[in-house]
């Protein structure tokens, strides 16, 4: 292997790579420059992290024509929104070739074997982000930085939705009180009307609720949730916000800080639509599905299946998806709180079988899906991604189970970043 050059180098950005890095040449080797995109000529320093060479960018030589100014003035320092200097059509046509290549690189799935559709554009490319996570700094709510965990001070966000913008700085002095007892602040909000969330390190004291409750109050917010590390949360004022059901506007949601909710609303009616759309459930269809969260997908499904079986690990979205069915009569729909592999075994041992199933696992994917699903009859499996590689692992694994992928759509639930959300389906 040839020593890496002291001095900086020039090279041009060919693509983009899964994690939103631009992707370049040196010597045979992969470099992956932070920063850059395909077409910009730039000017880095390589330096070894691992087995990964990757390029620190030091000068954009020549800008690529999709590259533009950033409307953000943490941009460099920030980790959220790591495609801001990049325009949109670009942006969209690499997240539908990162989710194809990785299928067929990581997957072993070539393109022409399933039918891809048209990207699904989001609706807003900015100010659409209806929840995020916040770190305590120095008397600041912080992000995160790019790829690390220094913590970058924000006061207001243009990421966000009009009502959470301006809320990272308006609300630190509040909960300067709760700071050196707390990980993280979770943002919330649902049209108008906004909650958050202190996950802490430890038990919630008196004086944590007297801030938080000081702090709905000022800012005239909905509620609070102290999550301390072991224990109940303590809610303070009304921290669920309610929304209507994708598709189901009869059926009520409830949406809680210190639960998982898509960022995107507007966004997450497409994926919704699409999910039922690859999943066609019939009248005389029983449905399971894992990961179903607070019933985001359920409702939907169960408007036209026989009967859906939700199986969720968080007590607080099990408990606002059936506060959701009680409210909205929902009839048809069943949850069960635990680890989706051990519900699968449960079931299986049971008897039970189910004819589809939808799976909308976190970023680590669903080990063991396909061999879950074939155990329980499942004719048609939906799988919707919120990370190209573990779609591909777990596609590998259904296709090795024996089940045909049948197509591909990405949604663009998040402008402006790498990440991507993706619905594929499968049948036996």
């Amino acid at each position: 292997m040839l020593p890496l050059p002291e001095t900086p180098i020039d090279v041009t950005i060919e693509r983009l790579g899964q994690l939103g890095e631009g992707v370049a040449s040196w010597q045979g080797r992969t470099v992956f420059v932070p920063g850059a995109f395909p077409g910009d000529v730039v000017r880095v320093q390589l330096e070894q992290q691992g087995k990964v060479l990757r390029g620190l960018l030091e000068q954009v030589v020549t800008p690529s024509k999709d590259r533009r100014a950033s409307p953000c003035p943490l941009n460099t320092e920030c980790g959220g929104c790591d495609w801001l200097e990049l325009a949109e059509p670009a942006q969209r046509a690499a997240k539908q070739e990162i989710v194809l290549s990785t299928l067929e690189h990581l997957g072993r799935l070539q393109r022409d074997r399933f039918t891809v559709r048209p990207l699904l554009v989001a609706p807003r490319d900015f100010g659409y982000r209806r929840r995020a996570v916040l770190h305590f700094a120095k008397g600041a709510l912080a992000y995160f930085g790019r790829r690390s965990h220094e913590r970058v001070p924000v006061s207001e966000c243009g990421a966000l939705t009009p009502v959470l913008a301006p809320l990272p700085g308006r609300l630190a002095p509040l909960l300067k009180p709760l700071s050196k007892d707390a990980e993280e602040v979770h943002l919330l909000a649902e049209g108008a009307k906004a909650s958050f969330a202190v996950m802490m390190t430890g038990l919630v004291t008196a004086r944590h609720v007297e801030a938080a409750e000081a702090a709905v109050r000022a800012l005239r917010l909905e509620g609070a949730v102290l999550v301390p590390k072991e224990g109940s949360p303590r809610l303070i004022g009304k921290p669920a916000l309610r929304s209507l059901s994708p598709l189901r506007p009869e059926v009520p949601m409830y949406l809680r800080p210190d639960s998982f909710s898509q960022a995107h609303a507007e966004a997450n009616v497409g994926l919704v639509t699409s999910a039922l759309y690859e999943l066609a459930p019939r009248e005389t269809d029983s449905v399971l599905e894992l990961y179903s969260g607070n019933g985001n997908f359920t409702f939907p499904v169960a408007a036209t299946a026989a009967s859906v079986l939700g199986v969720e690990s968080s007590p607080v979205g099990v408990e606002l998806a059936q506060r959701s069915a009680r409210e909205g009569g929902v009839a048809n729909v069943r949850f069960i709180q635990g680890d989706a592999r051990k519900a699968c075994e449960g079931l299986r041992v049971e008897g039970q079988r189910f004819d589809l199933c939808l799976a909308d696992p976190p970023r680590t994917g669903a080990p063991g899906l396909a061999l879950q699903v074939s155990a329980l009859g499942v004719k048609r499996v939906v799988y919707v991604a919120c990370d190209p590689a573990s779609l591909a692992r777990d596609a590998a694994g259904l296709v090795e189970a024996g089940y045909k992928p049948l197509a591909l759509q990405v949604v663009d639930m998040f402008p402006q970043t790498h990440h991507v959300e993706a619905v594929m389906s499968f049948e036996r």
